[in-house]
Order: structure tokens, then sequence, then C-alpha cells
């Protein structure tokens, strides 16, 4: 199974439209919907020292949350486990 990644939005009516053009065979697609929330990316905005101490429903981790950092978002993920393996490896 092929995965793609397309814009669309809900009308009024309910129904999904795609809006950027598509290369699909036709047949049939099974459609997974994320709808993004525009309210909480745009009034949210946590400082470090908040996230830090992020609320977990879990009790184990509550501990192991506030003694935790964010990832940064200049972390490189692929650079990451990379450098990772080279090391387990020694490469």
């Amino acid at each position: 199974m092929q995965a793609y990644k397309l814009k669309g939005k809900v009308d009024r009516d309910g129904t999904l439209i795609i809006t950027e053009p598509t290369n699909l065979t036709p047949g049939d697609v099974e459609v997974i919907v994320l709808q993004s929330d525009k309210k909480n990316k745009d009034s949210k905005i946590i400082s470090n020292k908040q996230s830090s101490k992020r609320p977990s429903k879990v009790k184990t981790f509550q501990d192991w949350f506030a003694k935790t950092e964010p990832a940064t978002s200049a972390l490189n993920l692929d650079d990451t486990k990379w450098n990772y393996l080279k090391e387990k490896h020694n490469l």
C-alpha cells in the first residue's frame, strides 16, 4: 500500500475536497483524515520551563517528564540516528 499526503478541506455540507491535483491511478483508496487545529497552533506557545513540567495521565511517567527538556526544532533526527549507529557499530 502506498501512502500520499494531500491537502484538502471540508465544506459546510461535510464533503471532503482535495485541494491539490493528484497523479493517483483510478481505484479504491483508504482515507485517513487528520484535522489541523488552527486555534491550538496559534494560541498555545509554551516556554521551555512550562513544557518540562507537562502533566501526564500515567503516574509512572510524571517524575520522568518533570526532569526532561523538550527536543529543539533544530534537532535533525536523521543525523542523530546516523551518529548513534556509527558509534554502535564502530563505523
